[in-house]
């Protein structure tokens, strides 16, 4: 039986929804919003979080009324229906690849909601084992660029290991420095995203300087040019994609076969997408760690149980919410994530 077959046909009553609003400040400076959605029925409460990034959508979705998806399902005529529905009724989202995480919200919660209906869990309803989860820390190196926050988090954790974002005044200096504490795993050079505020142009002298300081190193959304295309295919079996990934499909129409995988949930935006696109990663020998976006409830314990049944000893940017707020202080937990730690999708303890 294949994943999304495992649990397809749970059924999941649904007879109310709820939403709540959540904020935060974060280490790389900016706040976070997200919604919570809880869906309830037959006793029980399933929730999922919508990780758009515009504040506007959330505020509007507040707002908004309910989805109307009351009544009896099963997790895939449920998904059926959200796939129909305009999720965004009362104001278009800012990005159009905003519709798959809120509908990833959705099915995360009616997943959650059938799994705790049915008295289960994930890695039952999967028939796979819960692993520790081996994690990165994802974390900006500051305006000018320094080893500094590096250096402080391998002070207070000598083990830890790090998923870095390049841009092009890193120096030499700077790649040497971050090199030798050799804890850099995944390199994200952006490439791929288009009038955010983490745009970062294709530069062939960068990447160039990336792939020579970090020889081992996976190197995440190198964008194709002509000036890059070459060399970038010297080195497929470490590069990986995120932002371009969105189900099986856009894997397929990568301009290489890659190495690597950032499997981030919500932009495949139903159950379905996800576990096929795992699924052929397996099939493909595409290697597969999991990505985060600064969820601030039930959202990162979601993705970090993913991990730990289908990718634990992965690059993880799933690492607990301390290292993303900027008010926490050493002690910090440290990795892999113990599996009494875990917590999402009807966790039985």
């Amino acid at each position: 039986m294949d994943l999304y077959e495992a649990v397809a046909d749970l059924p999941v009553t649904v007879e109310a929804e709820r939403r709540t609003r959540r904020r935060a400040d974060t280490t790389s400076g900016f706040e976070r919003v997200t919604t919570e959605i809880a869906l309830s029925g037959d006793g029980e409460t399933g929730r999922g979080e919508d990780v758009t990034y515009e504040t506007a959508d959330h505020e509007a979705f507040a707002d908004a009324p309910p989805v109307g998806i009351e009544g009896e399902w099963t997790v895939d005529s449920l998904s059926d229906r959200l796939a129909e529905i305009d999720l965004f009724e009362t104001k278009p989202p800012e990005r159009e690849g905003f519709r798959a995480y809120r509908r990833w919200a959705y099915e995360s919660a009616a997943l959650d909601l059938a799994l705790r209906q049915a008295d289960a869990d994930l890695a039952g309803a999967l028939d796979r084992a819960l692993d520790p989860v081996r994690f990165v820390v994802s974390t900006r190196l500051g305006d000018p660029p320094s080893a500094d926050r590096v250096a402080r988090l391998l002070e207070a954790n000598p083990d830890l290991e790090f998923k870095l974002d390049p841009t092009p005044d890193w120096t030499a200096d700077l790649m040497g420095t971050l090199a030798e504490t050799d804890a850099v795993r995944v390199l994200d050079l952006k490439g791929w995203y288009e009038g955010t505020d983490v745009d970062v142009p294709a530069d062939p002298e960068l990447y160039e300087r990336v792939l020579e300081a970090f020889p081992t190193a996976v190197v995440e959304d190198a964008a194709f040019t002509e000036d890059t295309r070459d060399r970038l295919a010297e080195v497929a079996d470490r590069l990986s994609f995120d932002y371009p990934v969105t189900g099986v499909e856009s894997l397929r129409s990568l301009p290489v076969d890659p190495g690597w995988c950032n499997v981030k949930p919500s932009r495949f935006g139903s159950i379905r997408s996800l576990f096929e696109t795992v699924e052929y990663c397996r099939e493909n020998g595409i290697r597969c760690y999991g990505g985060g976006q600064f969820e601030l409830g039930v959202g990162r314990g979601q993705i970090q149980v993913l991990a730990s049944l289908l990718y634990p000893n992965g690059p993880n940017d799933v690492a607990p919410r301390a290292f993303n707020d900027p008010d926490a202080s050493p002690p910090y937990p440290a990795s892999p994530i113990a599996i009494d730690d875990l917590e999402g999708f009807r966790r039985q303890r």
